[in-house]
C-alpha cells in the first residue's frame, strides 16, 4: 500500500510511460482498478521476462525479489545502495535521507518515493496512498475495529477493544464492526458485527465507507489512512515513524508494552476525531 504513492509521483511526471508492478496475487487487489498501472504481475520471471521492461525497481530487498530483478531482462537494474546482491544492480539509489536532504527516520511511504524522486523525478510532496474500492456494502455510520495484530507485543486486549466499541455505539452513535483474517479468534467479539475472512477487496470496501477507525499497528490501519478515514492505531514496539497511517486524520498512541495505553487515552482520541469529523 505504501507503495502507491510513488507509483502515482511516477505516473504523474511521465505518463507516457507504462508501469508494471510485481506482486504476491494475495495483496494484488491493493493495485486493482489503479489508473497509474498498465500491469499487475505475479512474481513468476517468466511472466515479467515476457512484458520486457526496460527498467526494474526492486522496493524490497529480499533474495526473491532480487533474484527477479536480476533476471528480468530489463536494461537497467535498479536498488537502494544499503540492499544485499549489490552486483545484481546497475543503476544504484541512495538512502532516502540523502535524497529527501533529511537526518531524522523516514516513513515507509518517503522512503519508497524517494527512489522515484533519485531516478530523476522532481522531488514534491509525497501523497497519500493510492488505492480503489467497490461499492461501500452499507450505509449506516459505523466505525471498523480491527483488534489483531501479526504478534502479541502488537496486539491491544480485547476487554479494551470492547471498551471502544461500547463507547463508539452509545457515545457517538456509529455502529462498531470487527475485522479479522480467517484464522483470527474474534469469539470475543460476536455481540456485535463481525466481519471475518473477507477478501482483500471486501475489505477495502468496508473501510472506504467506515466513519471511523480504531485498530492495532497493521495492514487495515494502512488501507484506513488511504481511504482517508480518521484513525486511531495502537503501537506497541514498532515505530510509528516509519509505520504511522500516512496522510490521514489520525492519532497514535504507543507505549511499550502495548498494554499500558489506557481505553481512557483511546476514547480520548476517537473523542477528539469524531468531534473534529462532526465540525469540519
Amino acid at each position: 500500500m505504501l507503495s502507491t504513492p510513488a507509483i502515482s509521483l511516477l505516473k504523474a511526471a511521465r505518463p507516457d510511460l507504462q508501469l508494471g508492478v510485481v506482486v504476491d496475487p494475495v495483496w494484488a487487489a491493493v493495485y486493482e482498478n489503479s489508473s497509474d498501472l498498465t500491469a499487475i504481475l505475479t512474481p513468476s520471471l517468466r511472466e515479467i521476462r515476457a512484458w520486457k521492461p526496460q527498467l526494474i525497481l526492486n522496493l524490497h530487498g529480499g533474495t526473491t525479489s532480487a533474484k527477479l530483478t536480476a533476471l528480468s531482462g530489463a536494461r537497467f537494474r535498479a536498488g537502494f545502495d544499503h540492499f544485499r546482491h549489490q552486483f545484481l544492480y546497475n543503476v544504484h539509489i541512495p538512502r532516502a535521507q540523502e535524497t529527501l536532504r533529511v537526518s531524522r527516520t523516514v516513513h515507509t511511504a518517503e522512503h519508497a518515493a524517494s527512489a522515484i524522486f533519485a531516478l530523476g523525478v522532481p522531488v514534491r510532496e509525497i501523497p497519500r496512498a493510492r488505492l480503489f474500492a467497490g461499492a461501500t456494502p452499507q450505509r449506516t455510520p459505523y466505525a471498523v475495529i480491527h483488534p489483531v495484530a501479526s504478534e502479541p507485543a502488537k496486539t491491544w486486549a480485547a476487554a479494551n477493544f470492547l471498551a471502544i466499541a461500547q463507547f463508539l455505539q452509545n457515545e457517538a452513535g456509529m455502529l462498531p464492526v470487527f475485522v479479522g483474517a480467517p484464522a483470527d479468534d474474534l469469539s470475543e467479539f460476536e455481540q456485535y458485527q463481525v466481519a471475518q475472512g473477507q477478501t482483500l477487496a471486501e475489505t477495502k470496501s468496508l473501510i472506504a465507507g467506515a466513519a471511523f477507525f480504531i485498530g492495532n499497528d497493521s495492514g487495515p490501519a494502512h488501507l484506513a489512512a488511504a481511504f482517508g478515514v480518521p484513525c486511531t492505531i495502537l503501537f506497541g514496539p514498532s515505530d510509528p515513524a516509519i509505520w504511522g497511517p500516512w496522510r490521514t486524520k489520525s492519532n497514535v498512541l504507543r507505549a511499550n508494552p502495548i498494554g499500558n495505553i489506557t481505553t481512557a487515552q483511546a476514547i480520548q482520541s476517537v473523542m477528539q476525531l469524531v468531534t473534529a469529523g462532526a465540525n469540519a
